[in-house]
């Protein structure tokens, strides 16, 4: 009788078993449970790349170093940039040297021998005038030929061309040079000053400087290395810049809307939620196969790549976290 009673309780507690169990299957049947979001969070990243090609001979940071804006990274050394430089100095002190001399005019010894020539063609024209008025004068008389006037009067009007010419020559070293030849000089000045300040901009770009405020997070070239123009030589985070991004399926996005702000729990820093405003909702460029939402029509779901930046900042946030929004 005993043996009878146990064998109906242990029937009667699998059934119970049995029926609790077909229970809670039907009701997480009835009542599925919430789909949970899941993103990414990441940080805006500068890649620190050179201007000018060279050799890298010094690296002043380390990766996972803190730096500031307008920290000195790393210098290139390029010793084309510097041959550069010497011959664009050289042609900038040849600029200079002629346009002091074309402001300066002419020597003041080449002045005076300008003078001096110019007082002798005077001398000249007085004895070819008193020449010629004498001569006149016989002619005048019949004493002497026409040829020998002639000849008397050429030599005077050619000795006060030869005046005028001197007097000019004498006024225009005592003058300088012309306007046009200053400008001119002045110009070749500033056209060497030009290619001093271009090479000099290469040889400051030798330096990488830091472009904001972040974290070294890898640093691709080494000590040695010869890069080329335009070559990454290490990127840099900008912790404070940071936001978390969702790829979400277009059956799921719900109120999702730029503007709308949505409460995201990120794993690692604990069970804490934390406020966050959606700045983009954007179609993603391929098609998400996940599940097709009839079962007859069977037609894919389009994925949104929804980017939202937390209200405040989040302590301890990195790149490549897990961020989780609970339905």
């Amino acid at each position: 009788m005993k043996e009878s009673n146990k064998s109906l309780i242990t029937g009667l507690v699998v059934i119970v078993v049995v029926v609790g169990i077909v229970a809670l299957v039907g009701m997480f049947a009835i009542h599925p449970q919430s789909e949970v979001l899941m993103g990414e969070a990441d940080a805006t990243e500068y890649r620190v790349s050179n201007k000018v090609p060279g050799r890298i001979d010094s690296i002043y940071v380390h990766e996972g170093d803190r730096v500031k804006a307008g920290d000195t990274l790393a210098h290139i050394f390029s010793p084309q940039v510097d041959a550069k430089l010497m011959q664009a100095t050289a042609a900038q002190s040849a600029a200079n040297a002629q346009s002091r001399k074309a402001r300066g005019g002419a020597r003041e010894q080449q002045v005076q021998m300008a003078y001096q020539v110019w007082q002798k063609a005077q001398a000249a024209v007085e004895v070819y005038r008193k020449s010629y008025e004498r001569v006149k004068g016989l002619y005048e008389k019949g004493v002497v030929s026409a040829q020998k006037y002639d000849e008397v009067n050429a030599q005077y009007k050619a000795s006060q061309a030869d005046c005028s010419a001197a007097e000019q020559q004498y006024l225009m070293a005592k003058e300088g040079a012309r306007q046009e030849d200053i400008a001119a000089a002045a110009a070749l000045v500033n056209q060497a000053g030009g290619a001093v300040a271009e090479v000099q901009s290469y040889i400051d770009d030798s330096y990488l400087i830091a472009p904001s405020d972040g974290e070294v997070v890898e640093i691709y070239a080494k000590l040695g290395d010869l890069i080329g123009t335009g070559s990454p030589v290490m990127s840099i985070l900008d912790m404070s810049d940071c936001w978390l991004f969702f790829s979400v399926r277009e059956d799921m996005l719900g109120g999702m809307r730029p503007g709308e702000s949505v409460e995201v729990r990120i794993p690692a820093l604990g069970e804490e939620h934390y406020k966050c405003n959606i700045t983009r909702v954007q179609a993603m460029a391929s098609y998400a196969t996940w599940r097709a939402t009839k079962t007859n029509g069977q037609y894919d779901v389009k994925s949104f790549d929804v980017k939202m930046v937390p209200e405040g900042t989040i302590e301890g946030l990195r790149p490549g976290m897990t961020a989780i929004i609970d339905d």
